[in-house]
């Protein structure tokens, strides 16, 4: 008995010192686990601007009148590196054969590796309402008018513009986003029939961008300096345009840019090496007067475009997605 007292007294004692130590251990807090979010796949994209000028690789569409144009753009992402997409988008534009507006309707996928984003799909340019423009004898065929027995417009400059010069290019583009500052691009274009022309057509062109820090500007104002230099590579046409070799050119543009929320004002300078004369050869410019610009491809008396000239454009647009700006 003498024995037993003393060793559960020890034990006892030694019960107390491990409680003691265990009340000093902080105690186990238990959470619920987070909500776990539902991954929506679906996503539209949508926006409108208007634009000073609207130009298309160095080329106004608009008679460097101001032009507005709007899109929307259904997404479908398979995962967060991997989507698809269908779009329709549309830009008043001043084409010789009074054509109402450009409607293009494009499709594609865009993968994504890390900072290297791809895209690559087809793209429409349809251009409805136009009329043949000719030499105003009916049923007349060859270079001079083959409008046959169409309605047509007769241009006082003896240019002349098929009524559909709707065609479609497949491309491919790639982005790669160094850090939150620099990005830089490639892309190609290819079509069997520019503005239906006849003529195949291939564009290339490297693009850059320097966006600024956020802390930048005040009020969550932004602001990027970007550029595009590019080449367009053009094949020979056919009969209606008498078998013209058409003139490749270079092409390139630098602007400023400001956004705020969805909101972007761009600011662009805008430019190519075509001359006048093989200007006026490839865009059939209605408002093309002066003469003097005689090259191989366009005849004496040799009328002159500013159409392929230098030109700065202001644009303002808006950017939403519906599950950014919507929801």
């Amino acid at each position: 008995m003498k024995l037993i007292f003393p060793a559960a007294a020890a034990v006892i004692a030694g019960l107390a010192v491990q409680t003691a130590a265990a009340a000093d251990l902080p105690a186990t807090v238990y959470t619920k686990a987070p909500p776990v979010v539902a991954f929506d796949p679906w996503d539209i994209a949508f926006g409108a601007g208007v634009m000073s000028d609207y130009v298309f690789r160095g080329i106004t569409q608009s008679n460097h009148k101001p032009s507005v144009t709007a899109y929307f753009e259904p997404r479908y992402n398979f995962t967060k590196d991997l989507q698809i997409y269908v779009g329709t988008s549309f830009e008043s534009i001043s084409f010789p054969n009074r054509a109402a507006a450009e409607v293009d309707i494009y499709g594609g996928i865009r993968p994504t590796f890390g900072a290297l984003a791809l895209d690559f799909g087809v793209w429409g340019y349809l251009y409805p309402g136009g009329t043949c423009v000719g030499n105003g004898i009916p049923g007349s065929i060859g270079v001079a008018g083959s409008c046959g027995f169409d309605s047509q417009i007769v241009l006082a400059n003896g240019n002349f513009l098929k009524k559909d010069v709707s065609f479609y290019e497949v491309y491919g583009k790639a982005t790669y986003t160094f850090n939150d500052s620099f990005a830089m691009g490639g892309n190609v274009f290819y079509t069997p029939s520019f503005l239906n022309s006849g003529a195949d057509g291939t564009y290339a062109s490297v693009t850059a961008k320097v966006t600024a820090p956020g802390t930048f500007l005040p009020n969550g104002v932004g602001a990027y300096v970007s550029g595009e230099f590019g080449r367009q590579w053009l094949g020979v046409s056919d009969s209606f345009y008498g078998n013209t070799n058409y003139r490749d050119y270079n092409t390139w543009n630098v602007g400023i840019g400001f956004t705020y929320k969805v909101f972007t004002l761009d600011l662009r300078y805008s430019d190519t090496d075509l001359n006048k004369g093989d200007c006026n050869a490839f865009t059939s410019d209605y408002t093309a007067s002066r003469t003097g610009y005689v090259t191989s491809i366009n005849a004496a008396p040799g009328f002159g475009s500013t159409w392929c000239g230098a030109a700065f454009i202001a644009k303002l647009s808006a950017d939403l997605t519906l599950m950014s700006n919507i929801k």
